[in-house]
């Protein structure tokens, strides 16, 4: 699908699937999703640039994914898609810059993109040039990824306190620690595609700041760029910060299943230990000898049975006064 932005006055019109054969010169926009070879053709005519197949943009080379051919500028970044279910993935988009016209090639549906179109729909500047509308994209796609951040962040804490919740609470009923150790799973992978994203977004960003030095761009927009590398910076940082908790929620968490297992096997030993008396008793006076004498004796059973009961009782006091129990 092929969709162009042309402006007027105060916003930016969309026009999806146009004739092909008769773009308009002033569009400032073109958005290329899951393209056909006659898309590829028509926005190479319009732009006197070389569109990139998929296999070009899963090029993970920074030559291959930043660089200028016939004055125009090149840039891939990795995209989060889907980030609000439980299948999150990433997507290579490329954007294009030909002098003032923009040209951004997709194979998905990464959610800054209709936010900027409803964004620039309602309100911009007459004058608005490519240039500008990679800077809101690349602003929304940061604030994305700082809104993922954050969630994974109130996430991960709410795991944390499912693990370390008092003794008192937990008592009395299973945990249910496989979907604890999943969520886990989840916010880390969450999280890992989140920074590949990030480290992504910050070398087009550097690249952008190299590549301007010749180019006669605002001084707010010199600014915007700047700031754009602060954010991306200080998410990174927060990215690596919430996977080495994760990694430390991850060790917690089977570290209290360990815990767990051992108490139950401790109680399984004492249970075993407490037993073993009255059974050597039970074993001995099941024994068919002719001769024993407590066989003849009246009183043999209650004595087998208060015997076997005092041997029963006497280990598991002793536990409890070693304060192994």
């Amino acid at each position: 699908m092929l969709s162009v932005f042309v402006p007027s006055e105060f916003s930016l019109k969309k026009a999806v699937s146009p004739d092909l054969a008769a773009l308009p010169e002033n569009v400032v926009w073109v958005d290329l999703v899951n393209p056909t070879t006659e898309e590829d053709r028509a926005v190479e005519r319009l732009a006197g640039i070389a569109v990139p197949t998929r296999e070009d943009m899963q090029e993970i080379e920074i030559s291959s994914r930043l660089y200028i051919e016939s004055s125009a500028r090149y840039m891939t970044a990795t995209l989060m898609c889907n980030s609000d279910t439980d299948m999150p993935r990433t997507t290579a988009v490329t954007f294009i810059l030909a002098g003032h016209r923009l040209v951004t090639v997709r194979y998905d549906q990464p959610k800054p993109f209709p936010l900027v179109e409803a964004k620039l729909a309602r309100a911009c500047a007459p004058s608005i040039t490519g240039e500008q509308v990679l800077m809101e994209l690349l602003d929304a796609v940061i604030d994305r990824c700082a809104d993922i951040l954050e969630r994974c962040g109130a996430d991960i804490d709410q795991v944390s306190h499912d693990i370390f919740e008092p003794e008192s609470k937990r008592h009395g009923h299973a945990k249910l620690y496989s979907q604890i150790l999943i969520a886990i799973g989840r916010k880390g992978d969450l999280t890992s595609k989140v920074r590949e994203s990030l480290v992504s977004i910050g070398r087009v960003v550097t690249f952008l700041s190299a590549v301007m030095e010749g180019v006669k761009w605002s001084k707010d927009m010199r600014e915007q760029l700047k700031t754009m590398q602060r954010d991306v910076a200080s998410l990174t940082d927060h990215a690596s910060y919430l996977s080495n908790k994760i990694t430390f929620v991850l060790d917690a968490m089977l570290g209290v299943v360990n815990l767990e297992q051992n108490n139950i096997i401790k109680l399984f030993s004492v249970m075993a230990v407490v037993l073993m008396p009255p059974t050597l008793i039970a074993s001995i006076y099941g024994m068919n000898f002719k001769i024993m004498p407590e066989l003849e004796w009246a009183h043999g059973y209650p004595y087998a049975l208060v015997l076997m009961v005092v041997a029963a009782v006497v280990p598991y006091w002793i536990f409890k006064w070693k304060k192994w129990l």
